[in-house]
């Protein structure tokens, strides 16, 4: 019984050392590839410690235990009779009939389990292995990738400034190079952001903030300069390099020049320096409409809730608050300053301020206005940044100079103080539809009303440009009072039952001409051509299209008038929408009278007229050139000049130079506005100025960048190319003979 518990730990044993096995087969062949494609060692020795952890974290050999490994024999020898786990119990625990088969299985597992394999899969081990050594060899054989080695020096050499010399230089020469560069930003006191230390030259700062940068080269150097969009800064020489430090006030780009000791010239690539605004607060109110009105016997209070949030700190913030009492000439402002209920301290970057604005604390009474809005403050120095919210209105309603009355004598105001406009009906025929729900069928009716009032006193404003005569005048005197009775009106009518038949000599109509008049006033052709001023309706500035898009506006006044007394606003809406479109056209006819009138020509000399005499007549020529500035000439030569130096039709000469530096500064406003999009471009193009980039591919890659900073031009038509056949021209011929 033993000797198969024995038998059992063995087989348990080489269950985990096939494993362990599996896992350094797996990790050896991820070694050997990533050794043959870097060609270092040390990423070798990385990638195998990595491969190692991950694929024994996956199969995990130390959790095999004997009870798994019993389960595992019990499943394939069948004499176990899946009892293996007897072995594994004391013997003074079992009974007779478990010693027995205890005693079985012991044989069984001395005689069978050494033909029985541990379920590890080492020859799929041993295939990857070879297949992953066999990759590695074809990827060195071929040089598919570079090195992983070339690859962390590119990466590391993306952040380091790189000089290139701007005139040839001898092999002996010496170039220096950057031994250590540090780059630091100290960002203003508000901010809180402190000093911060970067690796990238391309910087990106606030407005404000300051740079530093400390070079030191490896061999001596001459004349260090820092050169600032054109501006040439001289670096301090100090006991660890080449110090300067700079004030971030706005976006551009710069680049570091120095020479050796020999007197060659040396430049690095441009570098872009960001200036980031600091950006004002930003309020938001919350949950309150911008107008707000109340009656005098409502809570006249109003809850003003915001968020104020900046981007590095609040000074501070409050309310401006007008109360606005009285009317026209009269009227008073009182403007005051409150604070919030919180405490809004300096330096926080969100908060949210509420306040409880008490009308009656604030004096006001019936009729007055309350103005207020929220300005914000934060630290910028040495101007704070402010900003403000819209203004909102609380206004107290004045009921009783609302009210108004009529008794005996007493006459009705015909004019209101002012007049609404139908823009203005309209805002407030939709503002009462959306209302509806939720105010009472007497306040929408009365408010429908109201507006029919107002669409009434519009509808007699417009009325007296046509002539209208007002509805509150009184009647004509040729109308006659009822009081006269009806015998009077019988004795006139038959005083002139005979009127027709008689022939009266001293009456207005003698001898019929009042009809022969009509007569010819009904076939007179021009009495549609004249302009009447006896006419009210004829007596007005406007031509006769106005007048009747006009009188049209006028009827449609009354049908939105209607329907607006009839308390149904949604049907008066469509007609409000039609007068206005109607008042609109009008607005804009009317402008242009003048130019109608504004031609006065010479008066004609009838000696020389229809004479036919042109002696003294000339032609009036007049001939203007005017230049007009092209901003981008230079880019547009330079774009031309790299076409003629890409098709290899010319060399390089000196005259380019000058060209290509004219583009370049043209090119530099566009990169100081966006530095991200042309810096790469204006880098390309200072290479071909210092004979470092003259190259195929880099006269493409400028070329192409230069066609995307042009503006684009529009598209001019030209002539279309139609193909005539023979047969056609010769027609065409023939017929030219016969012409």
């Amino acid at each position: 019984m033993e000797s198969g518990k024995l038998h059992l730990m063995k087989f348990h044993r080489r269950w985990q050392i096939l494993s362990y096995a599996e896992a350094v087969l797996y990790a050896v062949g991820i070694v050997v590839l990533f050794y043959l494609v870097s060609k270092n060692l040390w990423v070798g020795i990385l990638s195998f410690v990595v491969s190692m952890v991950i694929i024994l974290v996956i199969k995990k050999p130390w959790k095999h235990s004997l009870a798994t490994t019993g389960n595992y024999i019990d499943t394939h020898i069948d004499e176990a009779s899946f009892s293996t786990g007897l072995l594994l119990q004391p013997e003074d625990s079992l009974s007779n009939l478990a010693k027995l088969q205890r005693y079985k299985v012991s044989e069984e597992l001395t005689k069978r389990l050494g033909a029985i394999q541990p379920p590890n899969k080492l020859k799929q081990a041993v295939l990857v292995m070879l297949g992953l050594v066999l990759l590695g060899v074809v990827v060195q054989k071929l040089d598919l990738f570079k090195s992983v080695e070339s690859v962390l020096r590119n990466s590391a050499n993306e952040t380091q400034i790189q000089f290139v010399a701007t005139d040839s230089i001898s092999d002996k020469s010496v170039i220096p190079k950057i031994f250590s560069q540090d780059i630091s930003v100290t960002y203003p006191s508000y901010t809180r952001k402190g000093t911060i230390v970067v690796s990238n030259p391309n910087i990106k700062a606030i407005a404000g903030a300051t740079v530093q940068w400390l070079l030191e080269f490896d061999n001596p150097v001459q004349e260090v300069y820092l050169d600032r969009m054109g501006e040439l800064i001289p670096l301090q020489k100090g006991e660890k390099g080449y110090r300067i430090q700079q004030v971030v006030s706005e976006s551009g780009f710069y680049n570091f020049k120095f020479k050796n000791e020999e007197g060659i010239e040396f430049t690095s690539d441009l570098f872009s320096l960001e200036a980031i605004p600091d950006n004002p607060p930003e309020i938001e109110i919350l949950g309150l409409e911008q107008y707000t009105y109340f009656d005098f016997s409502d809570t006249k209070i109003v809850e003003l809730q915001s968020a104020i949030t900046d981007d590095y700190g609040i000074d501070e913030a409050y309310i401006i608050a007008t109360v606005s009492k009285g009317s026209g000439e009269s009227v008073k402002f009182r403007e005051e300053k409150l604070n919030f209920k919180e405490t809004i301290s300096k330096g926080v970057k969100s908060v949210k301020a509420t306040k409880t604005l008490d009308l009656n604390a604030l004096k006001m009474e019936l009729g007055d206005e309350l103005y207020f809005y929220i300005e914000a403050f934060d630290e910028k120095q040495p101007k704070r940044n402010v900003a403000r919210s819209e203004t909102y209105f609380a206004v107290i309603k004045d009921t009783v100079s609302e009210q108004f009355g009529v008794e005996g004598t007493l006459g009705v105001d015909q004019m209101p103080d002012y007049f609404r406009s139908q823009r203005q009906l309209i805002i407030d025929t939709e503002k009462l539809i959306k209302d509806k729900p939720s105010i009472t069928s007497k306040e929408f009716k009365s408010r429908s009303n109201e507006l029919g009032f107002d669409q009434k006193a519009l509808r007699l404003k417009y009325g007296q440009f046509m002539g209208d005569e007002s509805e509150m005048e009184e009647a004509p005197a040729e109308i006659k009072s009822d009081e006269q009775g009806e015998d009077h009106d019988h004795a006139e009518d038959q005083e002139n039952i005979l009127k027709e038949y008689s022939h009266d000599h001293d009456g207005d109509n003698e001898h019929n001409l009042v009809a022969a008049e009509k007569a010819e006033e009904a076939e007179d052709p021009l009495h549609d051509y004249l302009h009447n001023h006896d006419d009210p309706e004829e007596s007005t500035l406007f031509e006769e299209s106005l007048k009747t898009k006009l009188r049209k506006a006028l009827n449609i006044m009354w049908d939105a008038e209607l329907h607006l007394r009839l308390n149904e606003p949604e049907k008066s809406l469509p007609f409000q929408y039609d007068a206005l479109t109607l008042i609109q056209e009008i607005k804009n006819s009317a402008r242009i009278y003048v130019h109608r009138i504004g031609f006065d020509p010479p008066p004609i000399k009838e000696e020389n007229r229809l004479t036919g005499t042109i002696k003294d007549i000339e032609n009036y020529r007049k001939n203007e050139t005017k230049e007009v500035e092209n901003p981008f000439e230079a880019l547009e030569n330079a774009v031309a000049r790299l076409e003629q130096l890409i098709q290899q039709e010319s060399t390089f000469n000196e005259a380019d130079n000058a060209l290509f530096t004219a583009a370049g500064n043209e090119l530099g406003q566009l990169a100081i506005v966006n530095p991200s999009k042309y810096l790469q471009v204006l880098q390309g193009l200072k290479r071909i100025e210092n004979n470092t980039g003259r190259t195929m591919n880099n006269y493409k890659f400028v070329q192409k960048g230069l066609l995307s900073a042009l503006p684009k031009t529009p598209q001019i038509p030209g002539a279309k190319k139609e193909y005539i056949d023979e047969i056609n021209s010769l027609f065409l011929k023939q017929l030219e003979v016969y012409d």
